[in-house]
């Protein structure tokens, strides 16, 4: 699972310097938890007030798991929240490449998750 996560630093606010000790903190605690395999923060070369955050999960429960703590919960979450909303965050992978090998990964996405909100999946089935 990829967690990817936009930003444009407001120099009100400290700016990049500001995002970048903040980013520090937050992958320094996420790649503490178990089932997180690694996190980046980078900076567009071509917009150098573009910056994006990338994280990889072994799973969606791993990344529950790892957003769980506390300590996770106080830096973290509130990081992410100024994260640009204007896109998904959270990415399932599906095709994965290494080596000059490519294999595709098997959705865990419901087929029905496009059509049933929350709570209906363990109810009784009314059309809409």
């Amino acid at each position: 699972m990829l967690l990817v996560c936009r930003f444009r630093p407001d120099s009100s606010r400290g700016g990049h310097q500001a995002l970048m000790e903040r980013a520090r903190r937050a992958l320094h605690l996420l790649t503490a938890q178990p089932g997180c395999l690694d996190a980046t923060l980078a900076q567009a070369t071509d917009e150098p007030a573009a910056w994006l955050l990338m994280a990889r999960f072994e799973s969606v429960a791993a990344y529950r798991r790892a957003m769980s703590p506390v300590p996770v919960r106080e830096h973290v979450a509130p990081l992410l929240a100024d994260a640009l909303t204007d896109e998904p965050s959270v990415y399932e992978p599906r095709l994965h490449a290494a080596d000059g090998s490519v294999s595709e990964v098997t959705s865990m996405i419901a087929a029905d998750a496009g059509t049933v909100r929350l709570g209906e999946a363990a109810g009784p089935s009314t059309p809409r």
